[in-house]
């Protein structure tokens, strides 16, 4: 059996653009060593929540690391872990950050971000408030952006954002429930936010918009239901929350003007703990994604041909005795009104064993045509585990825990002597 090394290219998904002659940035990069994976390898297009649907980071991460929905604690759950938050399990939690805005028509039509605060804590994320049966606080981030808890009565997270979520000019929304259970919730939201309003004297404001919503829930950890330890190497707090969520251990190596260097970095912390017996590691760089944010599609293939050459450390030991999966948690187009888009992903999976297809060249055509075909997240990783000879057998029931997709990490076993 084999370990398991995952390279996510954050928003690696793409559209085709007649600048890069009708092609994908994928398509139209010289990736030699992304090519010569998928020449080795079994190839895919990767839809993490299904086709058509654009998902999120978290949930496209949460699906490919094998978990379910309604094990999902929400963002601001995985942000407050990766901050070193204490968290309640009587508690709902939701991400507030700071926006610029101006009164308009009733409401405040968000204008920009707020994210320098001098060191010291905003005004909007000091009071505690009370509103009927719950009360509101804030943990501060830094850099104008906190994690609102909501504590006692039933706090109930089936609540709408009132962030518009990147798009300026638009209005904040209000917080609604979902459900009947989350009224009184969604007021202690409402509440809050009016609480959190600044005015400045020249007309515009500054209030804390909402988002993310969740709370503590349980699931199995990683190697519970994998059968497998490993770590998470990333620079950002939301990937050391998902990573302590499930149970893998996160290393963090920053981001720097260098987005090939820190890919290298990383790679070097992911062959250490190989070395050092980790059974599945996951490598994550955004330099992709944000290359999409800035909508150039050259931007886009300037990096890929960046990262590429980073990607030949992969066919080297300890790489190279490990199944190596490069693939992106969803499309970051360049489409300008396009935050992320269903667009599917390319997907390659090499290592010894693994089936060889007809694949020659990294994108997203080349990579339907591979022999993997269309996976969801879902799919990830008992593809992952079935190359690295880890995958269970289906129809067997060697462990309690739920939906598991690999060999039970300590199965338990039976107590002689007892009665």
């Amino acid at each position: 059996m084999r370990a398991i090394c995952v390279v996510l290219l954050d928003g690696l998904g793409d559209r085709a653009y007649p600048e890069l002659g009708h092609r994908t940035a994928n398509e139209a990069a010289h990736t030699p060593v992304l090519d010569a994976l998928c020449e080795g390898g079994s190839c895919g297009l990767l839809s993490p929540l299904g086709p058509g649907r654009a998902p999120s980071s978290e949930l496209a991460h949460w699906a490919m690391l094998g978990y379910h929905d309604d094990e999902f604690p929400g963002r601001a759950v995985l942000e407050a872990l990766g901050h070193g938050v204490p968290l309640r399990e009587d508690a709902v939690y939701a991400y507030a950050a700071l926006r610029r805005g101006a009164r308009r028509d009733g409401g405040v039509v968000v204008t920009g971000r707020v994210r320098e605060d001098g060191g010291a804590v905003p005004s909007q994320f000091v009071a505690e408030i009370s509103s009927g049966p719950l009360s509101a606080r804030c943990h501060y981030l830094g850099s104008g952006e906190a994690v609102l808890e909501l504590t006692g009565g039933e706090a109930d997270d089936r609540i709408t954002d009132t962030d518009p979520f990147f798009r300026e000019r638009d209005p904040m929304l209000a917080p609604l429930p979902l459900v009947p259970e989350a009224e009184a919730s969604a007021r202690a939201a409402a509440n809050w936010t009016r609480e959190s309003l600044r005015e400045n004297a020249d007309g515009t404001v500054v209030v804390a918009t909402l988002k993310w919503w969740g709370r503590v829930r349980s699931a199995p950890s990683f190697p519970e239901r994998h059968g497998l330890r490993g770590v998470v190497v990333g620079s950002s707090p939301f990937l050391a929350g998902l990573a302590r969520a499930v149970g893998l251990e996160p290393r963090r190596v920053p981001d720097s003007d260098d987005p090939a260097h820190d890919l290298e970095a990383r790679l070097s912390v992911a062959a250490r703990a190989l070395e050092d017996g980790a059974g599945f590691v996951w490598v994550h760089t955004k330099a992709v994604d944000e290359a999409g944010h800035t909508k150039s599609p050259s931007r886009r293939v300037t990096v890929l041909e960046r990262l590429d050459p980073v990607l030949a450390a992969v066919s080297r030991p300890p790489f190279c005795d490990t199944v190596v999966c490069v693939t992106g948690d969803h499309a970051t187009p360049c489409a300008p009104a396009m935050i992320h888009s269903g667009d599917p992903v390319p997907f390659v999976v090499r290592g010894r064993g693994v089936r060889a297809d007809s694949v020659t060249c990294f994108g997203e055509l080349d990579c339907a045509g591979g022999i993997l075909g269309r996976l969801r997240g879902e799919d990830v990783m008992p593809v992952l585990l079935n190359a690295a000879d880890r995958a269970l057998f289906a129809g067997s029931r060697p462990t309690p825990v739920r939906a598991p997709a690999g060999h039970p990490e300590r199965p338990e076993p039976f107590p002689w002597g007892a009665g």
